[in-house]
């Protein structure tokens, strides 16, 4: 089995990289996905979240406003890194149960997407690490019409990431999703190709 981490920065394209890996067979883990799903109601983390930042974190119907946590943990790093303390390990836990799934499954090819990879210092559980890449300008244009933030929520979600600069240093291998999305996937079937081989 091939286990390939995938990252990138914010708004740099990894799903629509995720999304052709899947396409050519690769099992996907999202670690986005596993974050909404162990702070579901009902689990530990959901309950630890609600205990350290306060039920103004909740919606109506009892799950967690992710719009109103990323305001308040977007603007204070100390907040941020109480969510990350909380939330990690549980989502850790998870993502090895689905690696294990995989590999039971006898998977071939196995993409771990995770946001912060450099950041969680996780890159050796990995073969190597796919970067998802795109300058710092495309990204703030991207987060401005995708997630409707305004310049300056933009600028503090990026910065709370490892500079895409430095990421693209030591990645492996890397995507330039700068450009229209026929040509991120000509670099992916290319680095199908020559990577993974079938």
């Amino acid at each position: 089995m091939r286990l390939i981490g995938l990252t990138g920065g914010i708004a740099t394209g990894k799903s629509t990289v995720a999304r052709i890996l899947a396409a050519r067979g690769a099992t996907i883990i999202d670690a986005d996905e596993l974050a909404r799903e162990v702070v579901q109601p009902g689990r530990p983390a959901h309950d630890d979240v609600v205990s350290h930042f306060g039920t103004e974190v909740l919606a109506r119907d009892g799950t967690l406003d992710r719009s109103r946590l990323g305001v308040i943990v977007f603007a204070n790093a100390s907040a941020r890194r109480d969510l990350e303390r909380i939330t990690h390990g549980h989502i850790a836990e998870l993502m090895q149960q689905r690696i294990a799934d995989a590999i039971a499954r006898d998977a071939p090819v196995v993409v771990v997407d995770i946001p912060l990879l450099f950041e969680a210092g996780c890159e050796g559980m990995f073969e190597g690490v796919l970067l998802v890449y795109a300058p710092m300008a495309v990204q703030v244009q991207r987060l401005l019409q995708r997630d409707s933030l305004s310049a300056h929520e933009a600028s503090q979600r990026i910065a709370a990431q490892l500079p895409i600069e430095e990421k693209r240093e030591r990645a492996t291998w890397v995507i330039d999703n700068s450009g229209d999305e026929a040509e991120t996937q000509r670099q992916v079937e290319r680095w199908w190709a020559e990577e993974i081989g079938s």
